[in-house]
């Protein structure tokens, strides 16, 4: 078998089964692991899956460029913001991270909605600029172009004044097993920092983030108390989340 038809079935097999682990797939193929972790090896500098510790998942598609992602399953995202909006009440202390969903996630604030917004990223502190009842606090620090947001030493010195009702975390992978995940090193330090200062956190996670992973680990899938999904999600897919006690919202 050639290499390419090799590379093929294994990513066939990632479709299907959500993983593959290189031992199962050496004996399949009748080929040496070593062989199977060149091939898995490849394929991720394609961007086409994550390795993880003894074979690889689906890799996010929400790693791309933030203009890029920004139409990404744009509708499915703005269904899940309008829901995960409904989640904030008067009078509460809420984080917002930085995203595309995130930025869908503000447009369904009311206009008369009284509340305090903390948030690491210029784009959603001025999306709120006309809610007069809303305070916003920015987290200063680095700024990082990839998803346009604050990061570093000051941004983490900044969350850690801070005492939050909601954390509502931009993920680009959540899977039950490998975990919550994005695809920088210090956005994940930012993340995992918001998580320890809000009473809750939330993930909104449209179709493309659910079961797949990132390069860098946020934190376990216990760090999130909801995870808001699209209606059609198969239930199959939110079991695992469920069984961790994670409360599922559909949207």
């Amino acid at each position: 078998m050639l290499t390419s038809q090799r590379k093929q079935l294994i990513l066939q097999k990632l479709a299907a089964d959500g993983q593959v682990q290189s031992k199962a797939l050496s004996e399949a193929f009748d080929v040496s692991e070593d062989t199977i972790r060149r091939d898995l090896r490849e394929l991720s500098a394609e961007g086409l899956l994550q390795r993880v510790h003894g074979g690889a998942l689906p890799a996010s598609a929400a790693v791309a460029t933030f203009s890029e992602r920004k139409t990404l399953a744009l509708d499915s995202k703005r269904t899940i913001a309008r829901r995960g909006a409904a989640l904030i009440e008067p009078g509460q202390v809420v984080i917002i991270d930085g995203g595309t969903t995130t930025a869908e996630l503000i447009t369904f604030l009311p206009r008369d909605l009284e509340l305090t917004v903390v948030t690491h990223s210029p784009g959603i502190a001025l999306g709120l600029a006309d809610h007069p009842r809303i305070e916003v606090v920015v987290i200063g620090g680095r700024l990082y172009r990839h998803s346009l947001v604050a990061v570093g030493a000051a941004a983490i010195e900044g969350i850690a004044k801070v005492r939050a009702d909601l954390f509502f975390m931009g993920v680009t992978g959540i899977h039950c097993e490998a975990g919550l995940s994005t695809g920088d090193y210090e956005e994940a330090s930012i993340k995992r920092a918001f998580s320890t200062r809000a009473a809750e956190t939330v993930v909104l996670a449209s179709a493309e983030k659910i079961n797949t992973a990132s390069r860098w680990v946020i934190g376990d899938v216990s760090m999130v108390n909801t995870l808001v999904v699209e209606s059609a999600t198969e239930e199959s897919l939110l079991t695992p989340f469920t069984a961790r006690g994670i409360d599922v919202i559909r949207a």
